[in-house]
């Protein structure tokens, strides 16, 4: 084995066994491979050591104990497959840089902001080409339906129904597969773009319901640049503690309103939580309550229910 790419070929290696095992690793391939280029240049080639993760981690663009911290948690599964073959690789301690877990508060649009965003939208360049109708459709389709941005844009047409106004999620997280209704305003939307997309776009490269102005599928890269560059237009500045606009924060958006709604009309909260948890295709209903902590509002609905509840109060 050339000593160059002995780490790199150890981190592939361990890329192809956890795929097999149905895992995607999409963040975790990027920061190995970073670990493993950092191991590869330094010249070791010896054993996974506290001193050479630690050392790899530190040298972040981001010199934040957080930042560092995450880097270490994604070796961890690295750091066991090693240890297989390899009795002298050393355990990687989880707590050597802090938590590397911090609730951040993400962006929550208001109804105000998600129509100006969607009409703002309509302005994008090239002016009679595609990507204004694309870019409007995908932000409002997020909004409205919680999907995520990688759902969306893999859908395939035959994966609308626009007779039925349901979607087929085929590859969610996990590799699960859910319908989603949608509401009747959100099908006249895929209706209307769908004949756009195909009058302005004849000839296509894909069977995606999504497309670039080339034929070929939107991609997340191309949605991010278009939501951020249109967040800049309005004078927007995000709210929360991310330091940009995230493509995200309109399925955050859409999991906390839904909350927001259920509380506003008296509903039975777990139950409908329990629906919104299998709607917005999330695991467990645990991940749906994640969403909605550190949301100051939906934080003082639940302060106040407690408050009643301790005082003998049902409701």
């Amino acid at each position: 084995m050339n000593a160059p790419a002995f780490w790199m070929n150890r981190v592939e290696t361990y890329l192809a066994y956890r795929r097999r095992h149905g895992f995607k690793l999409s963040i975790d391939a990027t920061q190995l491979r970073s670990f493993a280029r950092f191991a590869d240049e330094s010249g070791t080639t010896e054993h996974l050591t506290v001193t050479l993760a630690s050392t790899w981690a530190r040298s972040s663009r981001h010199p934040k104990p957080l930042t560092w911290a995450r880097r270490m948690e994604n070796l961890q599964g690295f750091a066991r497959f090693c240890l297989r073959e390899d009795p002298a690789t050393e355990t990687l301690p989880r707590s050597l840089f802090g938590s590397a877990h911090r609730r951040l508060v993400p962006h929550i649009y208001t109804d105000a902001e998600l129509s100006e965003l969607l009409e703002a939208a309509s302005s994008l360049t090239p002016e009679h080409g595609l990507r204004p109708a694309t870019c409007r459709c995908v932000f409002g389709l997020v909004a409205a339906t919680g999907l995520r941005i990688s759902e969306a844009l893999a859908l395939t047409r035959d994966d609308v129904d626009l007779e039925a106004g349901i979607l087929c999620i085929r590859e969610a997280k996990f590799h699960r597969q859910r319908w989603v209704p949608l509401h009747p305003s959100v099908t006249e939307a895929l209706g209307a773009y769908a004949e756009q997309r195909d009058r302005l776009v004849p000839r296509t490269a894909c069977d995606r319901f999504f497309l670039r102005d080339d034929g070929h599928c939107a991609n997340q890269s191309g949605m991010l640049y278009a939501l951020q560059a249109l967040c800049r237009q309005l004078g927007w500045q995000p709210r929360g503690d991310y330091p940009h606009h995230r493509l995200h924060d309109l399925r955050h958006t859409f999991i906390v309103r839904s909350a927001l709604r259920f509380y506003q009309q008296d509903i039975d909260v777990d139950r409908a939580v329990l629906a919104l948890s299998t709607y917005v295709g999330h695991a467990k209903v645990t991940d749906t309550y994640w969403y909605l902590t550190g949301i100051p509002e939906l934080m003082a609905i639940a302060a106040e229910s407690f408050h009643r509840y301790s005082q003998g109060e049902t409701r």
